[in-house]
């Protein structure tokens, strides 16, 4: 099981410095890193690390909106992920963690929301 972290921020003038080292400091082995906006579904380095997900590994993310722009994004990389038989936990989402049963209800009922 290795924990995967992700961050993005939207533009090159933003610092990817801070979510870096809430992740890392979260235990993440390696945090992949990008700049492109959340409204773009084709960010490379969120697909290479999806790909790189085995069985009971971790992507871990500080906050929701750095993964995903609405609920139905936000359902379509979960799936993904748990096809890959992986995890995901939000940092500053304590509600979206599948690593726990209560998270899993949670963050797969999370569809009403949007």
């Amino acid at each position: 099981m290795t924990t995967y972290g992700y961050a993005r921020v939207s533009t090159n003038g933003q610092d990817l410095g801070s979510q870096e080292a809430e992740l890392l400091a979260a235990g993440c082995a390696k945090v992949f890193k990008e700049k492109a906006s959340g409204a773009k579904t084709d960010r490379a380095e969120l697909a290479k690390l999806i790909r790189r997900l085995g069985p009971r590994d971790v992507l871990v993310v500080t906050r929701l909106d750095r993964l995903a722009r609405s609920t139905r994004d936000l359902l379509n990389v979960l799936a993904t992920i748990g096809e890959r038989e992986a995890g995901f936990r939000s940092l500053k989402d304590a509600w979206a963690d599948t690593t726990t049963p209560h998270g899993r209800l949670n963050a797969h009922g999370s569809w009403w929301l949007g």
